[in-house]
């Protein structure tokens, strides 16, 4: 623990980070009311992948961690895009 180098982040940061979060709320709230097909659930997909980036990068300060928890939290990301790939699979050949 003692060895760990401390990083300060300007309160700014944590405000833009906050208004980019609310902006793209907003906007995956905005796209329910376009009709874009089956489009819809994919746009409301990549706000929501887009704002969980900005979390875990910034809120959860993974952008100045050890490299190995980015590695492990990338592979829990691929753990969970594959069952989700299951689950649509499993829904389209019913």
């Amino acid at each position: 623990m003692e060895n760990e180098k401390h990083h300060i982040v300007p309160y700014k940061v944590y405000i833009y980070i906050l208004l980019a979060l609310v902006t793209m709320t907003f906007m995956s709230i905005g796209i329910t009311k376009i009709n874009l097909g089956e489009y819809s659930v994919l746009g409301a997909m990549i706000f929501a992948t887009l704002k969980s980036i900005l979390v875990l990068s910034w809120f959860m300060h993974l952008k100045f961690d050890q490299p190995f928890l980015r590695i492990m939290v990338g592979f829990v990301v691929l753990v969970f895009f594959a069952v989700i790939f299951i689950t649509f699979l499993d829904y389209y050949f019913r």
